[in-house]
C-alpha cells in the first residue's frame, strides 16, 4: 500500500489518476487559466468530481525553456491554493517543486507528497525535510541534458533512481512513502522518451508505485504531429498502455476522460 498522509493507495491492479493543477501564468497547456487561487480551486473542485485521487499543485512551469521564479513568488501562488483545497476537500495533494523553501511552506500548509523534478540531486534537504515531516514523495529521473544512449539507456534510468531511492532510504523515508517517475520530457530525446514509456514495465519491477506523467507533452505531438491540444487521444493511449504495464498513477490535464479510459480497462481486466 503507497500512503500519502492517512490515505492508502491499494497500488496492485488499480491505476490512480493525479489531476494537474498549474497555478502558472506560463503554462504549456493551460496558459494561466488557474494562476487565480479561487479558479484553481474551482479547477481542482471539478477534477474530485471527474475521479481525480490526487491534485499536483505546481506554482512554476517545467515547461522546456521555462524561467525560473523566485522562491517567494512561487510560495504565495500555491500556499493559498493548497489551504484553501484542505480547508474544502478531502483529497490528498501533492506539490509539484525542487525547492525547498517552497516545499516546507507547502507541506506546512497541508501537501501530502513532495513531487520533485529533481528527486533529491538538487538539494539532499529535501530528503532531510520529506522524513521529518512524514510526506510522500515521487523521485522522477532527471537530467540537464540528454545522454548519448549506447543501448543501455533503461539500465542508466533505473541505476539513476535507485541512487535516489538509496537517499530516501539513508534519511528514513518509509518504502511506502516513496512513488517514482521516469520523467518523459526531461533531459531525453525523443527516442529515449519512446523507450522509457515502451519499458516502464522494468521500473515497475523495481517494487515501487510508478507515476507515468507524459499528459500532452511533445513525445506524443512528435508522434501524431499534433499541437499540443490535439493529444487527448495519444494521452489516453498512454494513459492505459500504463496501466496495462502496471503503473499505479497517471498524472493528466484531463481527469475525466482519462478515468473513464481506465475505468473501462479496469472492466475487462477483471
Amino acid at each position: 500500500m503507497f500512503r500519502i498522509g492517512n490515505r492508502e493507495f491499494d497500488t496492485e491492479g488499480h491505476t490512480y489518476i493525479m489531476g494537474i493543477l498549474n497555478v502558472t501564468p506560463d503554462s504549456f497547456y493551460d496558459g494561466g487559466r488557474y494562476a487565480d487561487a479561487d479558479a484553481a480551486c474551482f479547477r481542482a473542485e471539478q477534477m474530485i468530481r471527474d475521479g481525480a485521487d490526487i491534485i499536483d499543485i505546481g506554482g512554476e512551469s517545467t515547461r522546456p525553456g521555462y524561467e525560473r521564479v523566485s522562491e517567494a513568488e512561487e510560495t504565495d501562488r500555491v500556499v493559498p491554493v493548497i489551504e484553501k483545497l484542505r480547508q474544502n476537500f478531502d483529497i490528498s495533494i501533492s506539490i509539484d517543486t525542487y525547492k525547498y523553501a517552497v516545499a516546507k511552506e507547502a507541506l506546512g500548509a497541508g501537501a501530502g507528497m513532495l513531487n520533485s523534478i529533481w528527486g533529491f540531486r538538487d538539494d539532499v534537504r529535501l530528503a532531510e525535510l520529506a522524513a521529518r515531516t512524514g510526506s510522500s514523495v515521487c523521485l522522477m529521473h532527471n537530467r540537464k541534458e540528454p545522454v548519448k544512449d549506447d543501448g543501455s539507456f533503461m539500465r542508466t534510468v533505473i541505476d539513476e533512481i535507485r541512487a535516489d531511492i538509496d537517499v530516501a532510504s539513508e534519511y528514513g523515508i518509509q518504502k511506502n512513502k516513496i512513488m517514482i517517475d521516469p520523467g518523459v520530457g526531461f533531459g531525453k530525446t525523443y527516442e529515449q522518451n519512446i523507450l522509457v514509456i515502451k519499458n516502464i514495465a522494468e521500473l515497475v519491477r523495481l517494487g515501487f508505485p510508478v507515476l507515468m506523467a507524459a499528459s500532452n507533452k511533445s513525445v506524443i505531438g512528435l508522434t501524431l504531429d499534433t499541437p499540443v491540444d490535439e493529444r487527448e487521444e495519444g494521452t489516453l493511449a498512454v494513459s492505459v498502455y500504463s496501466a496495462i504495464q502496471g503503473c499505479a498513477f497517471v498524472r493528466v490535464h484531463d481527469v475525466r476522460k482519462n478515468a473513464l479510459a481506465l475505468k473501462m480497462y479496469d472492466a475487462l481486466r477483471i
